[in-house]
């Protein structure tokens, strides 16, 4: 009897941890529509609501804004109340904001109700960000964890395009003066997915035996490793663990120490450069951009679902390899495609400005897929996997809170000032700027940037050198 018990537990458990990490990364794929599918309606709020080129960046960037306060508290209402709860009310969060934009009244008060509806949809994005990565880190096993918590990335990156293509076809179906609303509105029906699929998955071990829910816990991890002396490993490295977390609380340890400035440097730098690449303004605008380059409007939906795709492509080819060839392998090979790609788009919008046309905006296209590819196989794929794994236990639901954080705010700076820059400054001044940042960015990787692939998350802190 027991024998034949054993390898179901196995095939149980690998199953458990692919459909857990499955269901938390769909909080990403939502994460992700709601970033891109503001593209598509730019040009209808600005004519809705009378804005000017600041007014837009504004109303675009109140989502950031969202996701700075989202993923400011996130991580210590995780470690408080379970990440899978945290993920229920993330679920609410992205319905309520989806519904509340989309039916959002004209006028002056009507904007403001469209503002709030937005920004409560951010701090969604926001809670997601540190949310997911956290929970699929601490269900997934060492070797696996690359591609596990890869799979929020991927699904942040079907999202993007599931919105670009959205927005094409509601673009070809809908009246004019309303598809604006269904674009903002269809989120809501993934996000009710989300919500209902969370009923199928557990909380982490790790959060469990936190909360003196031992039992539960040791019940759990059986069902997610594929061994019983897999899963005995597993809770005596948690236990162990929380005994140090124990002491470190006993002492009153804060976050902001000489002990931990490796990593939340560490968490700053890829979490800044990510944005100063540019990546969110150019997502975010992406038909605008297409349209100035010479596209007609059409044509630049069109495009932005090759763009889309693009970045599919490239997260999945990144996503086989993340823990093969490790996290900075793709970084330098990010960096660089960001540098040729950035660098192609400068020299294209000073040659064509004042004259773009058909051509410009097809090399202004190719310049994108370029870019975009770059940043999917380089940052996208990295950045959440890398900030879920430096951080020691008793500190990770600060530190990725700490470095969605430090991401949203470059966001939201590069979101309000994109179009203002493009309007008066014109885009190779712009595309000029991330250029510039990119090759800071490579320096870092090349000089700074430690490897983390198949390391435990409890050994973290002894390969960073954070014990003393």
């Amino acid at each position: 009897m027991s024998n034949t018990a054993t390898p179901q537990k196995s095939s149980g458990a690998n199953s458990l941890v692919i459909r857990s990490a499955i269901v938390a990364s769909l909080g990403g794929l939502i994460f992700g529509f709601d970033t891109a599918v503001i593209s598509g309606t730019t040009t209808s709020l600005q004519r809705v609501y009378e804005l000017s080129s600041s007014g837009l960046g504004f109303t675009v960037a109140i989502a950031t804004i969202g996701t700075i306060l989202g993923a400011l508290f996130s991580g210590q209402l995780a470690d408080k109340y379970g990440r899978r709860n945290m993920l229920f009310v993330i679920g609410a969060f992205y319905i309520l904001g989806a519904l509340g934009t989309a039916l959002a009244p004209e006028g002056a008060l009507g904007h403001n109700v469209f503002m709030f509806f937005r920004f409560l949809g951010g701090v969604g994005v926001g809670m997601s960000s540190v949310c997911a990565p956290i929970y699929t880190a601490e269900i997934a096993p060492p070797a696996q964890r690359g591609r596990l918590v890869g799979l929020v990335q991927f699904n942040i990156v079907l999202g993007i395009l599931l919105a670009y293509l959205s927005n094409f076809i509601i673009r070809q179906i809908a009246p004019e003066p309303i598809a604006w609303r269904w674009m903002l509105g269809v989120m809501a029906a993934p996000a009710v997915i989300f919500v209902l699929l969370l009923l199928t998955v557990p909380e982490t071990p790790r959060w469990l035996m936190a909360h003196g829910r031992e039992e539960e816990a040791v019940r759990t991890s059986r069902q997610l490793c594929r061994t019983q002396e897999e899963s005995d490993i597993q809770v005596a490295e948690i236990r162990a663990q929380l005994v140090q977390d124990a002491e470190a609380r006993a002492t009153k340890v804060p976050f902001f120490t000489k002990r931990y400035r490796k990593v939340i440097l560490l968490a700053f730098a890829i979490a800044m450069f990510n944005q100063l690449s540019g990546v969110n303004a150019i997502l975010y605008y992406a038909p605008v951009v297409m349209q100035q380059a010479g596209a007609s409007d059409n044509a630049s939906y069109l495009m932005s679902v090759a763009v889309g795709f693009m970045n599919l492509v490239a997260t999945m080819t990144a996503l086989t390899v993340i823990d093969r060839i490790g996290r900075r392998s793709l970084m330098i090979v990010g960096s660089i495609g960001y540098l040729i790609s950035l660098g192609f788009l400068t020299i294209i919008m000073f040659r064509y400005q004042g004259h773009y046309n058909a051509t410009s905006s097809m090399l202004v296209l190719v310049g994108l897929l370029v870019f975009i590819a770059a940043h999917a196989f380089g940052q996208g794929s990295v950045i959440w996997v890398f900030i879920s794994e430096i951080f020691p236990n008793r500190v990770r639901g600060r530190g990725q809170s700490f470095g969605s954080l430090t991401h949203w705010t470059f966001a939201a700076a590069t979101t309000y000032a994109f179009p203002p820059v493009i309007d008066k400054l014109g885009g190779g001044i712009a595309f000029a700027i991330f250029f510039v940042f990119m090759c800071g960015q490579l320096v870092w990787v090349l000089k700074v940037m430690p490897e983390t692939k198949g390391v435990p998350l409890e050994e973290m802190a002894a390969k960073l050198g954070l014990e003393q």
